[in-house]
């Protein structure tokens, strides 16, 4: 679902930051070899993502959902010389072309891959995080939420993607619908938590940024 038009979409990209080479090689390759390469953040979102980060200046980063790496590469554009990004996803196929680009990057030895189910993976990470980006299955939002929150540094940035789930979130509820109604939970949640200050973003899907208190 396009919020604007494709025209002022095209606009915005060609106004940002250009796309990095690496980047761009990686876009074009997910879109001829790998399923679903709308997932990818892409160049808008990338840029913004990359803009955070630079801001924050995180020492660990944890991201749920890896898909091809597009967005972990951009999130490692901010982090520390010492810092890591741990990284969660479970499509096993998807693992050495994810390496393939993080060994072509400069933080190749910073990202840390771990295949399985995230509300396992999370609890096992004896880390505190500046940076967390969550972009994995919808119907375990609440769920990597409350497992992350009590691992965030004061003032940590929790990053959410696709909350506003394609206007989804502004239709009548079809009883079925698992990840609309969790969603929709989800953003309650954000606004209401006295944990969090949060502001959600009109970017692509919906981006929420919540600062930990």
């Amino acid at each position: 679902m396009h919020f604007i038009s494709e025209e002022l979409e095209d606009y915005i990209e060609k106004h940002s930051q250009a796309e990095p080479p690496l980047l761009a090689q990686l876009n074009k390759e997910t879109y001829q070899k790998v399923l679903l390469p709308r997932m990818l953040s892409g160049h808008f979102q990338g840029r913004v993502l990359s803009m955070l980060s630079k801001l924050i200046r995180p020492k660990n980063i944890l991201e749920i959902g890896t898909y091809t790496g597009y967005a972990t590469l951009c999130l490692c554009e901010g982090m520390q010389k010492d810092g890591q990004l741990h990284t969660i996803d479970i499509k096993e196929e998807l693992v050495d072309f994810q390496r393939k680009y993080f060994d072509l990057s400069e933080w190749g030895a910073q990202i840390v891959q771990h295949l399985g189910e995230g509300t396992t993976i999370i609890p096992s990470l004896d880390l505190k995080f500046d940076l967390v980006f969550i972009d994995a299955d919808k119907e375990n939002y609440l769920n990597y939420y409350e497992l992350i929150v009590p691992k965030m540094n004061p003032g940590g940035i929790i990053l959410s993607d696709n909350v506003l789930w394609s206007g989804k979130v502004l239709d009548p509820l079809v009883p079925n619908d698992l990840s609309t109604k969790i969603l929709l939970e989800y953003n309650q949640v954000l606004r209401n938590d006295p944990r969090v200050e949060t502001v959600l973003l009109p970017i692509r899907d919906g981006l929420t940024v919540s600062r930990v208190l």
